[in-house]
């Protein structure tokens, strides 16, 4: 069945389509596509396309992007109708309620989009501490009207919609209002994310929806969501207003205040408020490349090249075993590069609006002589859980306490290269899975609607260290806290040619994920699929978690030889990279996760 847009008129596609004549009209099909299961790894083909080329975590997701390609939108129109259609069908990872850093190539500049949550007005440093003065536990805050931060992935893509779009901005929103008022079948992944939630039935619009009978929805019923059909409906028409002012607005408020337990402080003003950011990029050379990524409030780029860095000035060892997997000598490096690069994190990085850059330069960070300093720490031994103290990259005119470790979750990641040679990598999130627990539908008092954001639980619960030394990311009113999120754009340093694409979602290890997928792409010489095949080995500074039954007990074995604090767990990214070949481009996407790559 084929829907044609009303919002498209004749003359106004003609214009919006830069000529292309009417037979090119944008309709949107229905696909016959049934997720596939995603709760166990499942083999990936890779993909190859010749023209143009989206990668997103759901099935329906990828379609709605990929038939906005087809009718000649930009990689930033496809990503929009991506995100629409992944706050209705994967709405435990990212949506209206949540938050997202986006990086854009138009072909000469690469440009930084931020739509990360920012703090209400009203919070202070203490918002999550209990009466004692103690930090709650993590679930606590999380579950709560206290973790929701101000929404901004939608002013963030009306934002980049401005300077990159080319279909008319309603239009984009039809695929996702038309699977909400439809229904879609419920994929294995989010029935799985909803029979191991717990917070999410006690909500009293999400209970009920989601657990109809008290069970969570099964494996193929069909969901429609008339709620987050109408709110759509409302942005289509309204933009990003939709969600500032008037009824949704003031719904969103009246679920955080009026939260049962831990009431939140977000109001229609901050909401007003609100301000999507455009930042520059952090491109930074890597043997023959320039890797462009996100600068703070995202610590991705600086944590990731400060590994990759790292690696740099190490001697070279065999990196995969012969199994094909990475062996024991190069994943040693790896985690230790990854103890003194989480250890500079966790002091330094924050939102630049409230913390400066060591030396004044982030890019101090990444300074080549101080990477050999830091370098020259690592040896055949470990440093150990908790051995790796932050280093100085420059003069410091405030000293930060190092901030305490603490859970970070959640996301999806989006990458898309379109016919014109545009390209972006879109990181985006509602932070845990399924965010506060709080449902929202707009006002409409229909069934549905969206999910809000715990992003304010990624700030520092505590505001300072025994000492009473400020810690760089605590609680700040207008705030927008610290972020793992790495959308990654990587280019030929000689040619400038565009060579890849890629992030991932996963909390803190989204920085490692990215990085050993970047370094087995570009460095092993692996494509996209064969990359993101790989097994995950991961630390914050603390154990070594290598993904479960997936190394040999020799690896393992042999990295505690070496003082590596080593347990295997379940390591569930979601990476998406699409690489540019000699005749197209190669996508890959994560077999842990239920996306696929489509193009023509």
């Amino acid at each position: 069945m084929a829907l044609r847009f009303s919002a498209l008129t004749p003359a106004a596609l003609i214009l919006a389509l830069g000529g292309l004549p009417a037979a090119h009209a944008f309709e949107y099909d229905l696909p016959a596509i049934a997720p596939e299961v995603a709760s166990e790894t499942a083999d990936k083909p890779g993909w190859a396309t010749q023209r143009f080329a989206v990668a997103a975590a759901n099935p329906l997701a990828t379609d709605a992007g990929y038939q906005i390609l087809r009718a000649g939108g930009s990689a930033l129109d496809a990503a929009i109708a991506v995100q629409m259609v992944l706050t209705l069908v994967e709405p435990q990872s990212s949506g209206l309620g949540g938050g997202a850093f986006l990086v854009h190539h138009d072909g000469e500049a690469v440009v930084a989009y931020d739509g990360r949550e920012t703090a209400p007005a009203a919070v202070d440093e203490g918002l999550f501490l209990d009466a004692a003065g103690e930090p709650l536990a993590f679930m606590d805050a999380a579950a709560s009207g206290l973790s929701v931060g101000v929404p901004g992935t939608v002013a963030m893509l009306e934002l980049a919609h401005g300077e990159q779009g080319r279909l008319p901005w309603a239009s984009l929103f039809e695929p996702a209002i038309t699977l909400a008022e439809q229904g879609f079948p419920v994929s294995q992944r989010l029935h799985t994310s909803l029979a191991a939630e717990h917070h999410l039935r006690r909500d009293p619009l999400a209970g009920p929806f989601y657990y109809p009978d008290g069970e969570p929805l099964a494996v193929g019923e069909t969901l429609r969501n008339p709620a987050l059909a109408a709110i759509l409906r409302e942005v289509a028409e309204h933009g990003g207003e939709a969600l500032r002012r008037g009824p949704i607005a003031e719904d969103l408020v009246a679920r955080v205040q009026g939260h049962a337990e831990r009431p939140g402080s977000l109001s229609l003003a901050d909401l007003a408020d609100y301000e999507a950011r455009q930042r520059e990029a952090l491109c930074s050379p890597w043997r023959s490349y320039r890797v462009c990524g996100f600068p703070p409030p995202s610590s991705g780029h600086l944590t990731l090249m400060q590994i990759l860095g790292l690696l740099e000035q190490l001697p070279e060892v065999t990196p995969l075993d012969d199994g094909g997997m990475p062996s024991e000598p190069w994943l040693h490096q790896f985690l230790e590069a990854s103890r003194l690069a989480f250890a500079d994190r966790g002091k330094y990085i924050a939102d630049p609006d409230f913390v400066a850059a060591p030396g004044g330069d982030w890019s101090l960070m990444l300074a080549p002589g101080y990477l050999a300093q830091r370098a020259a720490l690592i040896t055949e031994e470990s440093l150990g859980s908790g051995g790796a103290e932050p280093g100085y990259p420059g003069e410091l005119a405030t000293a930060w306490a190092v901030q305490p470790d603490q859970p970070e979750y959640g996301t999806s990641h989006i990458s898309i290269i379109d016919e014109a040679g545009n390209a972006l990598a879109m990181t985006t999130t509602i932070e845990a899975a399924f965010g506060s627990r709080i449902l929202t539908d707009g006002g409409t008092g229909l069934s549905g609607g969206y999910l809000l954001n715990n992003e304010l639980t990624d700030f520092s619960f505590a505001p300072a260290d025994a000492a009473g030394t400020p810690i760089a990311n605590r609680v700040e009113p207008g705030k927008r806290p610290r972020s793992s999120m790495s959308p990654t754009l990587v280019f030929d340093a000689e040619s400038g040619d565009l060579v890849a694409s890629l992030g991932s979602p996963g909390g803190a290890a989204i920085i490692h994920y990215t990085a050993k997928a970047l370094v087995a792409m570009l460095d092993w010489g692996l494509d996209a699929q064969q990359a993101l095949n790989l097994p995950h080995a991961i630390t914050l500074g603390g154990p070594a978690f290598l993904e479960e039954g997936r190394f040999p007990e020799s690896t393992l074995e042999g990295l505690a030889e070496r003082g590596h604090e080593v347990s295997e767990r379940e390591l569930v990214s979601g990476l998406q990279a699409i690489e540019v070949t000699e005749s197209g481009f190669f996508g890959g996407a994560d077999p842990r996760r239920e996306g696929i790559v489509m193009g023509d």
